[in-house]
């Protein structure tokens, strides 16, 4: 494997800094497509979301509280929450 030069290897090293900003950012979205998805759909996006929370390392009882409930509404709620952290 070839080395990488120092601007791949800041790309990379910036991208690793910032994991839990694009994390963050990828669950807004996902948000977004909850309220508009339905049916298999919903399911589908349900799913990306728990693996986002799950790299986001919220507990495992929130997260089957929050699909339980199937509330995109509680799930946006929980977004601001942790905006507000960082």
């Amino acid at each position: 494997m070839a080395e990488r030069t120092k601007y791949q290897q800041s790309i990379i090293r910036n991208y690793y800094k910032n994991q839990d900003a694009i994390s963050l950012q990828r669950l807004s979205e996902l948000v977004t497509n909850l309220y508009l998805a339905e049916g298999k759909g919903r399911a589908r996006e349900w799913k990306n979301i728990v693996s986002a929370l799950e790299k986001l390392k919220i507990p495992q009882s929130r997260i089957d509280h929050l699909v339980e409930q199937d509330d995109p509404t509680l799930l946006a709620k929980l977004v601001e929450e942790l905006l507000a952290k960082k």
